[in-house]
């Protein structure tokens, strides 16, 4: 069965008006000290209002699930020991205005100097799905293959509606933000691992990003793991909804080495005007409009999200998978992503039922 690991970022807010708060350091010591996190699975993110967790490596979905409500409790205790709350949504609701400090090390530093408002406003929190694969050469053929699904994928995952205290229009509003970096968005297609490689470095040394850090597509090769990285995806408002999108990932990440080991199925060719739009009407929409499914149709979105369970079916069923999986797929479907959900909190009870819903649900079971 092929492993996996989860990263997801969270906020720190304010547990009466929501207003981000810059306790990042206090709340990882705190964590960490509890014993019950180790010391390299709660970590610091670019700003002070932020944290970053990783599970280990993770053979099934049930160690995901176990860790991820693990470290959610340990980080969500921290915060209050420390007076604000664990947010698990991919924006906060509302900012004041006021500068956001960042963490104190080199590589943040030389970010503000690179880009001094983006860093101002990359309070934006994600979750990151890392896949084994046998090679960088397998990589490549996956990352081709799954190119097209990652606008669904944003699509099932954005819970990122609220900015400065409206609601944008957008499902996912973290994607728009972080869509402004220099080297982001859908991967291009690579011929191999060298292309893959040799792009990299030509982005390098033009100067333009500072490391391979700075690779912000929406999946990429991991240069510190031997894994792909789909890091398309929204934090999730509860934990098990990230177990989900995990398994989904994973599914498709082992359909799409089958489809490459067999060359049963041809690497989809999409143009690259094509899979930049369907982004962008995913992220606008989320799953409340339609999505453009990878034959380039435009379907209505239950429908999209079917025809994805079904391509994925097979490595569904060989990992065990199947009925947790679609479950809760269904229940998206049903309930709505993390964006309705907000969406419908802030119409029913203001801005504070919005802080109660992503503090709340960040630790369900």
């Amino acid at each position: 069965m092929t492993t996996i690991g989860v990263e997801e970022e969270y906020l720190l807010v304010d547990p009466i008006v929501g207003l981000p708060v810059p306790q990042a350091e206090k709340v990882r010591l705190a964590a960490d000290l509890a014993n019950i996190v180790g010391g390299e699975e709660v970590q610091s993110e670019l700003l002070q209002v932020q944290v970053e967790v990783a599970t280990p490596v993770c053979g099934t979905l049930e160690e995901v699930g176990g860790h991820l409500l693990r470290l959610r409790h340990a980080v969500g205790s921290a915060a209050e020991e420390h007076g604000c709350r664990m947010a698990a949504a991919a924006t906060p609701p509302l900012r004041d205005g006021r500068p956001v400090g960042v963490t104190d090390e080199a590589r943040y530093r030389a970010m503000v100097v690179q880009a001094p408002q983006l860093v101002a406003e990359q309070l934006v929190n994600g979750m990151h799905v890392h896949v084994a694969v046998p090679s960088r050469e397998a990589g490549v053929q996956v990352l081709n293959r799954i190119r097209v699904w990652l606008p669904v994928l944003t699509a099932m995952s954005a819970n990122s509606p609220l900015w400065d205290g409206h609601d944008t229009g957008f499902a996912s509003w973290r994607t728009v933000i972080f869509n402004r970096w220099p080297v982001a968005g859908v991967p291009p297609s690579f011929r191999d691992a060298a292309d893959y490689d040799r792009r990299v470095q030509r982005l390098l040394e033009s100067g333009l990003i500072s490391d391979t850090g700075q690779v912000y597509w929406q999946a990429r090769l991991s240069e510190r793991y031997p894994t792909i990285e789909v890091r398309c995806l929204d934090v999730q408002l509860r934990a098990d909804d990230a177990v989900m999108l995990a398994g989904i990932v994973r599914s498709l990440v082992e359909t799409a080495l089958d489809e490459a080991t067999t060359g049963r199925v041809p690497s989809p060719d999409w143009a690259p005007e094509l899979l930049q739009a369907a982004m962008w009407h995913a992220t606008r929409h989320g799953l409340s409009d339609t999505l453009i499914d990878p034959s380039g149709g435009r379907r209505r979105a239950g429908d999209v999200l079917c025809g994805l369970l079904s391509h994925v079916a097979p490595a569904l069923d060989a990992s065990g998978d199947t009925r947790q999986v679609t479950a809760l797929a269904h229940r998206l479907l049903q309930n709505g992503t993390g964006a309705d959900r907000q969406r419908a909190a802030l119409a029913e009870g203001g801005m504070r039922a919005v802080v109660d819903l992503i503090t709340r649900e960040s630790t369900a079971p």
